[in-house]
Protein backbone atom coordinates (compact mmCIF):
# COMPACT_ATOMS: atom_id res chain seq x y z
CA UNK A 1 0.00 0.00 0.00
CA UNK A 2 1.19 3.51 -0.70
CA UNK A 3 -0.09 6.74 0.78
CA UNK A 4 -0.81 9.57 -1.65
CA UNK A 5 -3.17 11.64 0.52
CA UNK A 6 -3.03 13.04 4.04
CA UNK A 7 -3.72 10.87 7.08
CA UNK A 8 -6.94 12.70 7.88
CA UNK A 9 -8.14 12.26 4.29
CA UNK A 10 -7.30 8.56 4.46
CA UNK A 11 -9.34 8.16 7.65
CA UNK A 12 -12.27 9.98 6.07
CA UNK A 13 -11.98 7.75 3.01
CA UNK A 14 -12.18 4.59 5.13
CA UNK A 15 -15.25 5.96 6.87
CA UNK A 16 -16.93 7.13 3.67
CA UNK A 17 -16.41 3.88 1.77
CA UNK A 18 -17.89 1.84 4.62
CA UNK A 19 -15.16 -0.80 4.29
CA UNK A 20 -15.60 -1.99 7.87
CA UNK A 21 -19.06 -2.28 9.39
CA UNK A 22 -20.19 -4.00 12.57
CA UNK A 23 -23.78 -5.12 12.26
CA UNK A 24 -25.87 -8.24 12.28
CA UNK A 25 -25.23 -11.55 13.99
CA UNK A 26 -24.41 -15.07 12.95
CA UNK A 27 -26.56 -18.08 13.80
CA UNK A 28 -24.77 -18.40 17.14
CA UNK A 29 -25.63 -14.85 18.16
CA UNK A 30 -22.15 -13.40 17.64
CA UNK A 31 -21.55 -9.89 16.30
CA UNK A 32 -20.38 -9.68 12.71
CA UNK A 33 -17.65 -7.42 11.37
CA UNK A 34 -18.30 -7.08 7.64
CA UNK A 35 -15.27 -6.21 5.52
CA UNK A 36 -15.99 -5.28 1.90
CA UNK A 37 -12.84 -5.95 -0.12
CA UNK A 38 -14.00 -4.20 -3.29
CA UNK A 39 -14.19 -0.86 -1.48
CA UNK A 40 -10.66 -1.13 -0.08
CA UNK A 41 -8.58 1.72 -1.60
CA UNK A 42 -5.23 -0.08 -1.37
CA UNK A 43 -3.36 2.50 -3.46
CA UNK A 44 -4.26 5.38 -1.14
CA UNK A 45 -4.06 3.89 2.35
CA UNK A 46 -0.99 3.45 4.51
CA UNK A 47 -0.75 0.49 6.86
CA UNK A 48 -0.25 2.83 9.81
CA UNK A 49 -3.44 4.80 9.15
CA UNK A 50 -5.43 1.61 8.67
CA UNK A 51 -4.16 0.11 11.93
CA UNK A 52 -4.94 3.35 13.78
CA UNK A 53 -8.46 3.39 12.37
CA UNK A 54 -9.10 -0.20 13.45
CA UNK A 55 -7.69 0.41 16.92
CA UNK A 56 -9.80 3.53 17.49
CA UNK A 57 -13.04 2.76 15.67
CA UNK A 58 -13.48 -0.99 15.28
CA UNK A 59 -11.77 -3.03 18.01
CA UNK A 60 -13.37 -1.13 20.94
CA UNK A 61 -16.85 -1.66 19.46
CA UNK A 62 -16.34 -5.40 19.25
CA UNK A 63 -16.16 -5.52 23.03
CA UNK A 64 -14.96 -8.54 24.93
CA UNK A 65 -17.37 -11.07 23.44
CA UNK A 66 -16.89 -13.60 20.63
CA UNK A 67 -17.47 -12.25 17.13
CA UNK A 68 -17.25 -13.32 13.49
CA UNK A 69 -15.89 -11.67 10.36
CA UNK A 70 -17.66 -11.68 7.02
CA UNK A 71 -15.07 -10.86 4.36
CA UNK A 72 -16.74 -10.01 1.05
CA UNK A 73 -14.12 -10.81 -1.60
CA UNK A 74 -16.49 -10.12 -4.50
CA UNK A 75 -14.95 -7.79 -7.08
CA UNK A 76 -11.46 -7.67 -5.58
CA UNK A 77 -8.73 -7.07 -8.17
CA UNK A 78 -5.08 -7.39 -7.21
CA UNK A 79 -4.05 -4.15 -8.91
CA UNK A 80 -6.85 -2.07 -7.39
CA UNK A 81 -7.94 -3.18 -3.93
CA UNK A 82 -5.57 -5.86 -2.65
CA UNK A 83 -3.32 -4.44 0.10
CA UNK A 84 -0.44 -6.89 -0.41
CA UNK A 85 1.00 -9.74 1.63
CA UNK A 86 3.31 -7.70 3.85
CA UNK A 87 0.52 -5.23 4.65
CA UNK A 88 -1.88 -8.03 5.57
CA UNK A 89 0.68 -9.56 7.89
CA UNK A 90 1.44 -6.20 9.50
CA UNK A 91 -2.24 -5.48 10.09
CA UNK A 92 -2.86 -8.93 11.52
CA UNK A 93 0.11 -8.68 13.87
CA UNK A 94 -1.24 -5.36 15.18
CA UNK A 95 -4.57 -6.86 16.25
CA UNK A 96 -4.70 -7.10 20.07
CA UNK A 97 -4.47 -10.61 21.51
CA UNK A 98 -7.89 -10.41 23.16
CA UNK A 99 -9.49 -9.46 19.83
CA UNK A 100 -7.80 -12.40 18.09
CA UNK A 101 -8.97 -14.74 20.83
CA UNK A 102 -12.57 -13.56 20.49
CA UNK A 103 -12.62 -14.07 16.73
CA UNK A 104 -14.50 -17.33 16.20
CA UNK A 105 -14.98 -17.57 12.44
CA UNK A 106 -14.06 -15.81 9.18
CA UNK A 107 -16.63 -16.30 6.43
CA UNK A 108 -14.84 -15.73 3.12
CA UNK A 109 -17.52 -14.93 0.53
CA UNK A 110 -16.84 -15.57 -3.19
CA UNK A 111 -13.19 -16.63 -2.72
CA UNK A 112 -12.30 -17.52 -6.32
CA UNK A 113 -9.52 -19.87 -7.38
CA UNK A 114 -6.60 -17.45 -6.96
CA UNK A 115 -7.59 -16.56 -3.40
CA UNK A 116 -7.94 -20.22 -2.49
CA UNK A 117 -4.51 -21.06 -3.92
CA UNK A 118 -2.93 -18.09 -2.18
CA UNK A 119 -4.35 -18.98 1.22
CA UNK A 120 -3.59 -22.67 0.78
CA UNK A 121 0.04 -21.76 0.08
CA UNK A 122 0.65 -18.85 2.44
CA UNK A 123 -2.28 -18.86 4.86
CA UNK A 124 -0.63 -20.81 7.67
CA UNK A 125 2.56 -18.74 7.37
CA UNK A 126 0.74 -15.40 7.31
CA UNK A 127 -1.80 -15.97 10.02
CA UNK A 128 -0.68 -17.54 13.26
CA UNK A 129 -2.77 -18.20 16.33
CA UNK A 130 -5.17 -20.55 14.61
CA UNK A 131 -6.84 -17.97 12.36
CA UNK A 132 -6.33 -20.11 9.27
CA UNK A 133 -8.34 -22.86 10.94
CA UNK A 134 -11.25 -20.45 11.49
CA UNK A 135 -11.52 -19.68 7.78
CA UNK A 136 -14.73 -20.81 6.08
CA UNK A 137 -15.03 -20.53 2.29
CA UNK A 138 -18.53 -19.53 1.18
CA UNK A 139 -19.08 -19.88 -2.57
CA UNK A 140 -22.68 -18.65 -2.69
CA UNK A 141 -24.94 -16.38 -0.67
CA UNK A 142 -27.31 -19.30 -0.09
CA UNK A 143 -24.51 -21.03 1.84
CA UNK A 144 -23.81 -17.87 3.82
CA UNK A 145 -27.35 -17.89 5.22
CA UNK A 146 -26.55 -21.23 6.82
CA UNK A 147 -24.16 -19.34 9.14
CA UNK A 148 -25.46 -15.75 9.20
CA UNK A 149 -28.88 -14.29 10.03
CA UNK A 150 -30.02 -13.12 6.62
CA UNK A 151 -32.40 -10.36 7.72
CA UNK A 152 -29.82 -8.74 10.00
CA UNK A 153 -26.95 -8.05 7.62
CA UNK A 154 -26.67 -5.73 4.64
CA UNK A 155 -25.14 -7.14 1.46
CA UNK A 156 -24.23 -4.75 -1.42
CA UNK A 157 -26.16 -5.17 -4.69
CA UNK A 158 -23.02 -6.01 -6.69
CA UNK A 159 -22.56 -9.10 -4.51
CA UNK A 160 -26.04 -10.37 -5.43
CA UNK A 161 -25.30 -9.66 -9.10
CA UNK A 162 -22.07 -11.66 -8.95
CA UNK A 163 -23.85 -14.48 -7.18
CA UNK A 164 -26.36 -14.66 -10.03
CA UNK A 165 -23.48 -14.80 -12.53
CA UNK A 166 -21.99 -17.73 -10.63
CA UNK A 167 -25.29 -19.59 -10.72
CA UNK A 168 -25.48 -19.07 -14.46
CA UNK A 169 -21.78 -19.79 -15.09
CA UNK A 170 -20.48 -22.13 -12.35
CA UNK A 171 -17.09 -22.58 -14.04
CA UNK A 172 -16.19 -19.09 -12.82
CA UNK A 173 -15.84 -20.61 -9.37
CA UNK A 174 -12.87 -22.67 -10.44
CA UNK A 175 -11.11 -20.20 -12.71
CA UNK A 176 -12.15 -22.15 -15.79
CA UNK A 177 -14.06 -19.15 -17.10
CA UNK A 178 -13.33 -15.45 -16.69
CA UNK A 179 -15.67 -13.18 -14.77
CA UNK A 180 -15.30 -10.58 -17.52
CA UNK A 181 -18.77 -9.37 -18.62
CA UNK A 182 -20.05 -11.08 -21.71
CA UNK A 183 -23.26 -11.52 -23.67
CA UNK A 184 -25.04 -14.62 -22.44
CA UNK A 185 -26.11 -16.97 -25.18
CA UNK A 186 -23.59 -15.60 -27.67
CA UNK A 187 -22.17 -18.07 -30.21
CA UNK A 188 -19.32 -20.12 -28.79
CA UNK A 189 -17.45 -20.33 -32.11
CA UNK A 190 -15.72 -17.35 -33.72
CA UNK A 191 -17.04 -15.00 -31.06
CA UNK A 192 -14.63 -12.19 -30.08
CA UNK A 193 -16.23 -12.07 -26.65
CA UNK A 194 -15.64 -15.76 -26.13
CA UNK A 195 -12.06 -15.44 -27.31
CA UNK A 196 -11.51 -12.61 -24.82
CA UNK A 197 -12.92 -14.76 -22.05
CA UNK A 198 -10.51 -17.56 -22.97
CA UNK A 199 -7.56 -15.16 -22.82
CA UNK A 200 -8.64 -13.92 -19.40
CA UNK A 201 -8.68 -17.31 -17.72
CA UNK A 202 -6.90 -16.94 -14.42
Amino acid sequence: MSSQISESDQEQLIQKLDIFKIHGKDKRGRKILRVTGKFFPARFLSVEVLKKYLEENIFPRLGKKPFSVLYVHTGVQRSENFPGISALRSIYDAIPVNVKDNLQAVYFLHPGLQARLFLATFGRLLFSGGLYGKLRYVNRLDYLWEHVRRNEIEIPDFVYDHDEDLEYRPMMDYGLESDHPRVYGAPAVDSPVSMYSMRCIS
